[in-house]
């Protein structure tokens, strides 16, 4: 279902070439996510057992949020693009 703040140009057709693009583009970005995710675990479980290092790992700790958050948003821009919506 689409947000009611983004509305399609009409139907949308994609040729193989483009929906393989497209996938491409939702692996790329469900891989950094999720590598964001695992660096966060890694810093947590770094923390609890060398305490000595969480200001260094608390500063990678919160960066990983933001990256994520812009890696979902680039893809969504791409999609948003590849399929022809814009911002009502």
């Amino acid at each position: 279902m689409f947000s009611s703040s983004v509305k399609p140009n009409g139907p949308v057709t994609l040729n193989e070439e483009q929906i393989m693009a497209l996938h491409g583009e939702l692996r790329k970005m469900r891989h950094d996510v999720n590598g964001r995710l695992a660096n966060i675990v890694a810093a947590a479980e770094l923390i609890r057992l060398r305490p000595e290092s969480s200001a260094e790992r608390l500063k990678q700790l919160l960066e990983q949020p933001h990256q994520a958050a812009e890696s979902i948003a680039d893809f969504s821009r791409r999609f948003e693009q590849m399929l022809g919506l814009f911002r009502a």
